[in-house]
């Protein structure tokens, strides 16, 4: 090798500071040439070495986005935010294939019974997926990401908004696909959206006393023996599904609304691992 690159294009290139075109062929020679190399670790700078190296090392370790948070960030969602949404049990394909499983068999089921009425067992089960989703999307129990959730710089109120609002849209157009196939019942159909609304609002609102897991469980609860009761009680349409009943359901939603949002300064944690333990009626404890 008869060229070799000059000691001061060698303190300038450690510098950052040659220019091309003569960047460039230094940049290729020193891929060649060991004797250039070594002149260049003796004239570079160690300590901004270093500090390269670790910049490098902290942008390999950074996780790469997924489809769904590369799409957020894309819809103008802001970094953290749309980290936060992507992490979010119940938005993945698991959970999602489970509950459209789940609303394709009960749809089938409904068809086949062809009730004169309503599709009763549909109406039962599809208020029931929504609080579901919004009890998986927010908890130590499921969420991987919760201890990060928790000690992030962020309203609780806020963290649960950022996780329950799209899950909950996600389910209800899942449902509301579902009624679709359920054409015979025209807008009967559609008996489930006022109560998932009302157990949904509800579970929301319980959340600071009861916690993420028992507050949804009991409203849940709740819903099964109410339509138990309403079943053994009446051979016409049940209790839920009447003009009276829609009307409680649409009450008691807009009421657990807002007691949710007149509750919002509770859902601030003490606990990582037990949420909103330390809330008592007179705040924390």
């Amino acid at each position: 090798m008869t060229w070799h690159v000059a000691a001061d294009d060698l303190r300038a290139y450690a510098r950052g500071e040659l220019a091309a075109p003569m960047l460039w062929s230094a940049d290729t020679h020193l891929l060649a040439c060991a004797r250039c190399r070594a002149q260049l670790a003796e004239v570079g700078d160690p300590v901004a070495l270093d500090a390269g190296w670790e910049r490098l090392d902290a942008e390999l370790d950074v996780p790469r986005p997924g489809f769904l948070e590369s799409l957020l960030v894309r819809m103008g969602v802001a970094d953290h935010t749309a980290r936060l949404l992507a992490a979010t049990p119940v938005l993945r394909r698991s959970w999602l294939g489970a509950v459209v499983a789940v609303l394709v068999i009960t749809v089938i089921a409904a068809n086949a019974a062809r009730t004169p009425e309503s599709p009763a067992m549909f109406l039962a089960l599809a208020p029931l997926l929504p609080l579901a989703g919004v009890a998986l999307s927010y908890g130590p129990v499921l969420d991987p990401t919760y201890e990060m959730a928790v000690v992030s710089p962020m309203h609780g109120f806020r963290l649960l908004l950022i996780r329950t609002v799209p899950v909950l849209a996600v389910a209800l157009a899942l449902n509301g696909l579902a009624t679709l196939a359920l054409p015979s019942y025209g807008l009967r159909a559609l008996a489930w959206l006022l109560p998932a609304l009302a157990l949904t609002a509800t579970g929301l609102a319980l959340t600071p006393r009861l916690g993420p897991v028992l507050a949804p469980g009991l409203v849940g609860g709740t819903w099964v023996v109410l339509l138990v009761v309403a079943q053994r009680t009446t051979e016409e349409t049940l209790a839920p599904y009447t003009a009276a009943g829609q009307g409680i359901a649409a009450a008691v939603a807009a009421l657990a609304a807002g007691l949710f949002y007149l509750g919002r300064d509770r859902f601030d944690s003490t606990s990582a691992h037990t949420p909103f333990a330390g809330y008592t009626d007179g705040g924390t404890a």
